[in-house]
């Protein structure tokens, strides 16, 4: 498996892109701004997304991806997320006034886009990838996701502050070899962090502290401008770990 970083900034500014992972060439994780770098070409391969949560830096570009590509397709593109998530996209994004319900255009009977609820734990496979929500904590219903491959798991967090249910799922992975964990305030702003439900370098060295597994940790979701000094913060307060910024244009490969 191929898992290529199309954005991973907690904000914009300076080449920076949200939250928007490629799985080989035909899966999205998230769709935030880090979509705009694929080709038009790119984007007409695009099959299915798994979104963690329905915050706009992780859902802008599935509207104008369906804009984009929705007439060259044949078949729709499968969003899928927690019900709850499925909702508000309906309620407050594809609902005629924001963007149109590419749910029913061209017509109900061959839509662009179709939705596709999946529960906490339960298993989506496409080919040899499996896509299985984990529970986390954030201000609004949300999932990490574990992508299971026949080489190992690599877990994508989300958006998320202390968990101990995300906690207990990662120490039921045996093969976890990428944890990829977002870390969006320094600890001067811990209250930010508390209140937006957000890790911050204490919060998630705790986290770390009950982890059993020792994968790669990746470090996403940085605050533009901050980066430095939350990964300083983060290595300081969490000197057992081997702890490196996500970058975009990375590769993470699992073979």
């Amino acid at each position: 498996m191929k898992f290529t970083i199309l954005g991973c900034s907690g904000g914009i500014g300076s080449g920076r892109h949200t939250t928007c992972f490629l799985v080989d060439d035909d899966i999205l994780v998230d769709a935030g701004s880090g979509i705009t770098t694929l080709s038009l070409e790119q984007l007409q391969t695009i099959d299915h997304v798994f979104l963690t949560h329905s915050h706009l830096d992780h859902v802008l570009g599935l509207p104008l991806l369906l804009d984009a590509v929705g007439e060259q397709r044949r078949t729709p593109v499968v969003v899928h997320a927690l019900p709850a998530v499925l909702d508000i996209l309906a309620t407050d994004l594809f609902n005629g006034r924001l963007w149109p319900d590419f749910r029913e255009i061209p017509s109900a009977a061959a839509p662009w886009l179709r939705f596709e609820p999946l529960s906490l734990g339960e298993s989506c496979t496409l080919g040899p990838r499996s896509f299985i929500p984990l529970p986390v904590q954030h201000v609004v219903p949300a999932c990490a996701f574990e992508i299971r491959t026949p080489a190992g798991s690599l877990v994508f967090s989300g958006d998320t502050t202390r968990s101990e249910a995300f906690v207990a799922a990662l120490n039921a992975i045996p093969d976890l070899r990428h944890l990829i964990v977002e870390t969006s305030f320094e600890n001067a702003l811990a209250d930010i962090a508390r209140d937006s439900q957000h890790h911050w370098p204490d919060s998630l060295a705790a986290d770390l502290a009950q982890l059993g597994p020792r994968p790669q940790i990746w470090i996403t979701h940085l605050k533009p401008g901050n980066e430095a000094a939350i990964m300083a913060e983060l290595r300081r307060v969490a000197p057992d770990w081997t702890l490196s910024a996500l970058q975009q244009g990375q590769v993470i490969r699992l073979n």
